[in-house]
């Protein structure tokens, strides 16, 4: 059995990526109760300007760039929420690393690597709780016991 300092160390980057999602990068595209004022966004509208960043993709994203962009935004802004609660963490984990792996790929690949760094950290750290899930510090582990009872 792992000490619970093992566990709290598995749980750093996840909470950590968590917040930033949601408070920074979601926040900004996504209508959310701490999203800025001045983005003028009702809860859950993504910003006006992302359907059109989408739209630049193109293929499928130029097809559907609103569905595209609202998956982003939520994925960012409610999937950060959830990795930070360490709440279904490998559904939502699947979800931002998808996106991640889309702004990585479509949005920063050509604007050089140091622009692609935040989505690439944030894309890795995913994948490995796809893998491992919240550990013992996250919602997931606490209704796994409660549930075994």
């Amino acid at each position: 059995m792992p000490f619970w300092w093992q566990d709290l160390l598995l749980a750093i980057p996840r909470i950590v990526c968590g917040y930033l999602l949601t408070v920074d990068f979601g926040a900004a595209k996504f209508g959310l109760p701490w999203s800025p004022e001045d983005n003028n966004l009702k809860f859950f509208e993504v910003a006006y300007w992302f359907p059109n960043d989408v739209a630049e993709y193109g293929g499928i994203f130029n097809m559907f760039p609103a569905f595209f962009a609202w998956m982003g935004a939520f994925s960012e802004g409610v999937g950060g929420i959830f990795l930070l609660l360490g709440l279904f963490t490998r559904p939502f984990a699947v979800l931002i690393f998808i996106t991640m792996f889309v702004a990585v790929f479509f949005q920063q690949f050509n604007q050089g690597m140091w622009n692609m760094l935040p989505a690439m950290g944030i894309m890795w750290v995913n994948l490995f709780y796809i893998i491992l899930g919240s550990g013992r510090f996250g919602l997931d582990d606490v209704i796994a016991k409660k549930t075994k009872r």
